[in-house]
């Protein structure tokens, strides 16, 4: 299968409110459209994880980040133009979430997205033209899957689609920074 035809498959899969099994800019995740709660609702299901803790979402650019953050503060565009030039992927937390499910978002209003430059989740997310949950494909609990052959069958059997693209990979991946920023300029490290 050609990297063009697994994303459309993905794509009409997202569309129909699946959950597809998709390799990022980190490790493997778990991924639906981020505006569907329902679709959103099974992610956690499929986790096995409680919905009080808020999932990841995945951009692929500053334009489309805008659209689900109400005011991005300059710090995080200054942090964004420094991880552009190959630094970790890191998440960013925001507060002011908007035009997303409900349920993503966590109970301060904050949403946690990340700005992708891998090439598979770049172009998925700019083909599907929204943002995309990106969690760790894992029961909740778990190792994160760093490769396809790391993931729990029962993950696996749970999604509607699974991705083809670097499912050979054997190689080392983690997941990603989590700084949360504040309006005020407030900078809080989550994960390193």
């Amino acid at each position: 299968m050609t990297r063009e035809e697994d994303i459309r498959k993905a794509v009409e899969t997202l569309r129909q409110g699946g959950v597809i099994l998709y390799p990022t800019d980190t490790v493997w995740g778990i991924g639906c459209d981020a505006t569907n709660a329902e679709a959103v609702k099974r992610v956690y299901e499929i986790k096995q994880r409680d919905d009080s803790k808020a999932l990841i979402c995945l951009v692929d650019s500053d334009a489309r980040l805008q659209r689900y953050v109400r005011q991005v503060p300059d710090v995080a565009w200054q942090l964004i133009d420094s991880l552009q030039d190959g630094g970790k992927p890191t998440t960013l937390i925001l507060d002011g979430a908007v035009n997303l499910a409900p349920n993503l978002i966590a109970d301060d209003g904050s949403i946690g997205i990340r700005i992708t430059q891998e090439p598979f989740s770049k172009e998925l997310c700019y083909r599907f033209q929204k943002a995309l949950v990106s969690t760790s494909a894992n029961i909740s609990g778990e190792p994160a899957a760093q490769n396809y052959c790391d993931i729990d069958p029962r993950i696996v059997e749970a999604v509607d689609y699974v991705c083809w693209s670097r499912r050979q990979e054997h190689k080392p991946h983690t997941p990603s920074s989590i700084i949360k920023l504040g309006l005020g300029g407030e900078v809080a490290i989550i994960r390193k």
